[in-house]
């Protein structure tokens, strides 16, 4: 596995090493070991999956808040993704900072999201697939969202989303939001 460090610090781009031949390839997508190696977290305390019916579904912008913050690794296993995240983190330079990245199935790469920073994404294909290793276990109590079209944050969608549940349009705006 290879990380590109994103301009969100503790945020990493991770791609898979393929080793091909007739059959196909083989590629690991998830290693304990080499995310501790980098200085992540490698803990997994559960995996998740969402399958998106349609093209421009939006989910986010997610995250928990202390004792249950949490980091995930999100990869795209069908269709494509504009995955977003937003630095949260108090203190830091980087506090409101976004970065978006096309995950799809071809390109097999996947984004670390350390903990205190939002996520979501906006489906570019129907019938797509993503799946997260979290390594905190989700707390309802705990589990937190920002506006995705907070226009403190100016993230930048590809197109406006047309399917969003009724919980991610009512998050409030990161102002009226305790980080």
């Amino acid at each position: 596995m290879t990380f590109v460090e994103t301009p969100i610090p503790g945020a990493y781009v991770v791609s898979p090493e393929r080793f091909e031949d007739e059959r196909g390839f083989f590629a690991r997508t998830f290693s304990a070991d080499e995310l501790q190696a980098q200085g992540l977290d490698g803990r997994l305390a559960h995996a998740s999956v969402s399958w998106n019916r349609r093209k421009g579904t939006l989910r986010g912008m997610h995250y928990q808040v202390a004792p249950f913050e949490e980091a995930k690794l999100v990869s795209c296993l069908r269709g494509a993704i504009h995955d977003v995240i937003v630095d949260l983190r108090a203190g830091r330079a980087s506090l409101r900072r976004t970065f978006a990245k096309r995950l799809d199935s071809a390109g097999m790469e996947s984004l670390y999201i350390p903990p205190g920073v939002a996520h979501g994404f906006l489906t570019l294909e129907d019938d797509t697939l993503v799946q997260y290793c979290i390594s905190e276990r989700w707390s309802p109590e705990h589990a937190r969202g920002v506006r995705w079209n907070d226009p403190a944050l100016r993230i930048e969608w590809p197109f406006t989303p047309l399917v969003i549940a009724p919980r991610d349009a009512g998050y409030a705006d990161l102002v009226e939001v305790a980080p």
